[in-house]
């Protein structure tokens, strides 16, 4: 048999355990020829241009 646990783990335990589970935001730099948002070393969607 498994070993089982002898108590039940607290939400604020759980909690605790997972607060790094997370999404993060993207990193977006702005594009040197139109000046828009997109993805870093990426085609720029806007433009179509590529500069690092």
């Amino acid at each position: 048999m498994a070993p089982v646990p002898k108590k039940k783990h607290t939400r604020s335990r759980s909690g605790k355990r997972r607060a790094h589970i997370k999404l993060s935001l993207p990193t977006l730099v702005k594009c040197n020829n139109c000046g828009k948002l997109k993805f870093p070393h990426k085609v720029c969607p806007h433009c179509g241009k590529y500069s690092k």
